[in-house]
């Protein structure tokens, strides 16, 4: 009896002792026990069962979600008599009010709770990304201005939900570019579960606005193509309007120079929607990867990379000339191709730029990627759900491009490919798929090489010391003999710098390159350059309504896909 009262007195201290220690251990935090996996096992479980009961839980939130709008979004289309617009604005408004309801909880509650945020994630939302949600989020405010105007102009016609759910939309794009621009860095420690669902819901509200907004375009592209038909056959003069919604032909823009204005602007501005969309869902995605994580304090980098100039030319230079071309080229075509009879010439000219440029982008990428191999430089294998999204999207967005090249491929060999215009599009469909895969495979290689500064200048820094601690202990040797293995030191340091400065002058030079050229080849078809659906012949193969739906498809991912390259390209710039 004695002896167990003694054990229990022991083990009472040994709580005891654990309990005053635990508050100090800040850095161990548990996740709270999700209620489905609680009530569904009988036998306890980690931290790693309870994280992924978490994320699937949420993960089902959002495709159901998904499925639900994509059900609206459908009817819509093949049935808008029983689904119209308005029916889907509506559902859309009220996620975005739960979204907000959500994202102010985050700001004003959960991320100003003790100990809620006690890492950051030094990968997730860099500069460039969080730009770009400022600047796409600033020209989408200003498309729904647009939005609310023409409403306003055209009220006798107009419902009053066009002007309510632009309205919502604003403060939408606001809340969410400031909760982005300050949080997107967080790895959240306290409610998990609830961040995680109001993470999947707000990607899924996204991904439905950007459904909604791809759909709405395509409407656009196909009335103007159909005025555009109408008038080659019965050879009138266009109309002075083209209408932006789906309405009766009753309900249409006035001669009014503020409902041009208004018209003008909102159809210039809407592929900036689309892309906000997807820049958020990225981030998002992040966010909800890191909640929970925790980040070990040798895996912070020391290292600052900033953006500079010093040592590139060639590559700003030939990217410099490639975007005044392509502008050129881009207006040409613009005021060529709107006109009733698109003149041919101008497909030949734009194909021929892009036969070009193409070329050298893929020749650049492939001396990138040699140079990569040449380097041997370790590869960093540390977990980075950043540089995982990066590689998915990259891959997935070039799905889009790939899968219209290959489209065209077989309607162009089944028909005539040794005429002009047929040869060139032939020539850019195969150049298209090439550059997209060699440019994928020099970006994801760079992302995954470790920076200069990580490894060579570690290990030079290393050998600096040893020379100079043998130095210090040699006491015979004089301040000036010191000096001498210093400076002895430091030259064998550079030296091993200089043969690799040419390699990454060269990586620089491409990356930069690359960079210019990925963003003339944003910019073309963000402004409505589609030579894929107005040129008619893919179109006259696959029928009318086919080939639009595979244009719908490739078109928005291909732009995606130019930007987010930007993205990673500046980012083996920084690093190499």
């Amino acid at each position: 009896m004695s002896g167990n009262k003694v054990s229990k007195q022991k083990s009472c201290q040994h709580c005891k002792n654990r309990s005053a220690s635990a508050p100090h251990d800040t850095s161990t935090i548990h996740y709270e026990k999700f209620w489905l996996y609680r009530h569904c096992s009988s036998v306890q479980q980690g931290d790693r069962q309870a994280q992924k009961a978490g994320q699937l839980f949420s993960g089902l939130l959002a495709m159901n979600v998904v499925f639900l709008g994509s059900a609206f979004v459908s009817s819509m289309i093949f049935n808008h008599v029983a689904i119209t617009l308005a029916d889907v604005w509506i559902l859309l408004s009220i996620l975005k009010v739960l979204c907000l309801c959500w994202i102010i909880y985050y700001l004003l509650g959960t991320s100003r709770q003790p100990h809620a945020v006690l890492y950051r994630d030094s990968h997730a939302g860099p500069m460039w990304i969080r730009g770009s949600v400022l600047l796409f989020g600033t020209f989408s405010i200003l498309l729904n201005t647009f939005h609310i105007g023409y409403s306003a102009v055209l009220i006798q016609c107009k419902s009053r939900v066009e002007i309510v759910f632009p309205s919502i939309e604003i403060l939408f794009i606001c809340t969410q570019a400031f909760f982005l621009w300050h949080h997107s860095k967080d790895c959240i420690q306290v409610q998990h579960n609830f961040t995680r669902c109001g993470l999947m819901l707000t990607i899924a509200t996204n991904l439905l606005l950007w459904l909604l907004a791809v759909t709405n375009d395509t409407i656009h592209m196909e009335i103007e193509s159909q005025l555009r038909e109408v008038e080659q056959r019965f050879a009138g003069k266009a109309p002075s309007h083209i209408p932006v919604c789906n309405e009766t032909v009753s309900c249409t823009c006035p001669n009014t120079t503020i409902c041009k204005v208004f018209q003008k602007g909102y159809i210039l501005l809407y592929p900036f929607n689309t892309e906000f969309c997807l820049v958020c869902c990225s981030v998002l995605y992040v966010m909800w990867k890191n909640v929970g994580r925790r980040i070990s304090h040798h895996h912070v980098p020391h290292i600052k990379h900033k953006f500079k100039l010093q040592g590139v030319v060639f590559g700003p230079l030939l990217g410099a000339i490639a975007v005044i071309i392509g502008i050129c080229v881009f207006m040409m075509y613009q005021i060529q191709a709107t006109s009733s009879v698109p003149d041919r010439q101008v497909f030949v000219m734009f194909y021929s730029y892009y036969v070009v440029l193409l070329p050298l982008m893929s020749v650049g990428a492939v001396v990138g990627t040699i140079i990569h191999a040449l380097e041997k430089k370790e590869l960093d294998t540390l977990k980075n759900p950043t540089r995982s999204l990066d590689v998915i999207l990259l891959m997935g967005a070039a799905l889009g491009q790939i899968g219209m090249s290959y489209f065209s491929i077989v309607a162009l060999v089944a028909t005539d490919p040794r005429e002009l215009l047929n040869s060139l599009i032939l020539s850019y469909s195969v150049l298209l798929i090439l550059q997209t895969i060699t440019q994928n495979i020099f970006i994801i290689d760079g992302l995954h090489r470790q920076p200069l500064g990580h490894t060579h200048s570690s290990k030079e820094e290393e050998i600096k010391e040893e020379q100079i601690h043998e130095a210090c202990d040699q006491r015979r040797l004089s301040m000036l003999e010191l000096g001498q293995e210093i400076r002895r030191a430091s030259l064998s340091y550079i030296h091993s710098y200089s043969h690799l400065s040419w390699k990454r002058r060269a990586l620089r030079e491409i990356s930069f390159f690359l960079v210019l050229c990925n963003i003339i080849l944003w910019v073309i078809p963000t402004f409505g350059a589609h030579p894929v659906f107005e040129n008619g012949l893919e179109k006259s193969f696959y029928g009318y309504s086919t080939w639009f739906a595979i244009v719908n498809f490739g078109l928005p991912l291909g732009v995606f896909y130019r930007m987010h390259s930007v993205g990673g390209l500046l980012e083996v710039y920084v690093t190499a």
